[in-house]
Parts: C-alpha cells; sequence; structure tokens
C-alpha cells in the first residue's frame, strides 16, 4: 500500500469519505445522478460514494456492455454491486449502436473504435441525465487524469469527478476498507475497450510505480530532475504520459480577437 494501512496520505478512510461524500451532496444539490457502472472498482467506489450522499433512490446506474469485449463476469460484478447498493440501474448492450456506425466506416482501427465505444456510453449517460434532471458522476481516478488515461469526450466528458483526486492504489485501498465485493477489489483495471487490454499494459508501468511517482510530482512538488534521478525510466515514462496528454485536461484552446 502506498500511503500505510489506516490513512490516506494521513487522512483517515473515513475522512476521505465524508469529504467525498459532501462534494458530491454539494454538486448534485437537489438533481439525481447518473452513473456509468463497469464492474470495475473506481465506477464502483464512486458509486457506493454517490449512494452514501445521495440515497440510493437518486443514483441511476447505466451498464453499458459491448459483446466483443466486455467480459462475462464484468456484466455480474455491476449487477453485483448494483443489487448491493439497492440502487436502480439499466442494462444496455451498446452493439446496436455500434454497429451502425462501423456501417459508414471504409477503415476500421482498434484505438479509434475502442475511444467511439466510450463516446457513446457518455451520450446514453446524458441522454438518462436529460430525461431524469440528472447529473452525470465521473468515475475518473488521479492517477487516470494526470496519466491521459481516459477518453477525451467519452469517460472524461461527464459533470463531476468525486475521486479525481484519489490515486488508483488508495482507490483499491478505500475499496478495501468500505468491503467493495471482492470480486472487483481484486480485478485488473482494464477499460475493456477490445479484448485482453489491461490499463498497465497498456500504460507499460504499474500503478503501485506510478502514483509513487505522481505524489512525488505533484503533492510533494519534487523537481522533474530529482524524480528522474531517483526512478530512471520509470519516471521518464510518467512524465511522458503526462505531457502527451495535457490536452486532454484544459479546454480547446480559442483564438481570442484582441
Amino acid at each position: 500500500m502506498l500511503f500505510g494501512k489506516t490513512s490516506l496520505r494521513g487522512l483517515p478512510y473515513d475522512n476521505v469519505k465524508e469529504k467525498i461524500v459532501g462534494f458530491i451532496k454539494k454538486e448534485v444539490g437537489d438533481k439525481k445522478a447518473v452513473i456509468g457502472l463497469s464492474g470495475g472498482i473506481d465506477s464502483s467506489l464512486t458509486a457506493y460514494f454517490s449512494v452514501s450522499s445521495l440515497g440510493k433512490e437518486k443514483v441511476l446506474g447505466l451498464i453499458m456492455p459491448e459483446s466483443s469485449s466486455t467480459p462475462y463476469e464484468d456484466i455480474r460484478d455491476a449487477l453485483t454491486l448494483a443489487s448491493w447498493l439497492g440502487i436502480n440501474y439499466r442494462l444496455m448492450y451498446i452493439d446496436g449502436i455500434l454497429r451502425s456506425y462501423v456501417s459508414n466506416f471504409d477503415v476500421i482501427d482498434k484505438k479509434a473504435l475502442g475511444n467511439l465505444k466510450a463516446r457513446i456510453r457518455m451520450s446514453i449517460l446524458y441522454y438518462f441525465a436529460n430525461i431524469n434532471d440528472a447529473i452525470v458522476i465521473g468515475t475518473g481516478d488521479k492517477s487516470e487524469i494526470y496519466l491521459g488515461y481516459f477518453t477525451k469526450y467519452g469517460d472524461g466528458g461527464v459533470d463531476i469527478l468525486p475521486i479525481g483526486d484519489v490515486y488508483k492504489t488508495e482507490v483499491r485501498e478505500l475499496a478495501v476498507h468500505f468491503n467493495i465485493p471482492e470480486t472487483i477489489t481484486g480485478k485488473k483495471s482494464s477499460p475493456r475497450l477490445w479484448p485482453g487490454q489491461t490499463a498497465e499494459d497498456e500504460l507499460g508501468i504499474a500503478y503501485e510505480v506510478a502514483d509513487i511517482i505522481l505524489h512525488e510530482l505533484i503533492d510533494v512538488k519534487v523537481s522533474e530532475e530529482e524524480i528522474m534521478r531517483k526512478y530512471g525510466e520509470s519516471a521518464s515514462r510518467v512524465i511522458s504520459l503526462m505531457r502527451s496528454s495535457e490536452h486532454k485536461r484544459r479546454m480547446p484552446p480559442i483564438a481570442f480577437l484582441d
């Protein structure tokens, strides 16, 4: 564990929950919440905090698998979580929508198709948010945000990010502490945009290593030069990912007319 067994960067787990639950309550207000449930650890913990904040009646979970890339266990785990939390949910395969896009394409690219799946899911989330006077709860964590491991206007297209200041390794600690089902907490992280995809393989670095480097760079403010001296190739990989994904963390540039 990155920051110890009983604290998260010096904060007790229950204090972290209290802060995130308060944030959700403030941002959602009198509205309802819609959240995509993937069967993964980030969406599960975020859904848990959302229910703790708003109550189960105000949270709708959308489970949106795609047959070629979503394994059965992810659907099972998402359904288990929805039942455990007692929330309403919709199970909607996106296969038909995806086929309608692909039938118009001359070239099929694996990565572009994966990003399209994420953007289809975002559109569905906002459809249900619109008809339910709800906001879309994002499930991205701090590691994913700073490493750029999300789809621009896909899973990055949300209204709020409750766990956006929580590193991936911390998400796992919190999920275990708050008794998220073990089938979820023990699972390898993956956006499941194509068969066999795992986050760490694609990133080229383990979260346990990346999070230590990110923490020192972002929170402790250690210089890049010192980080490079301490962690070598691992530091180079993290810094490269942060720089190349900067465009994802800012609004599109505007041509201002002075």
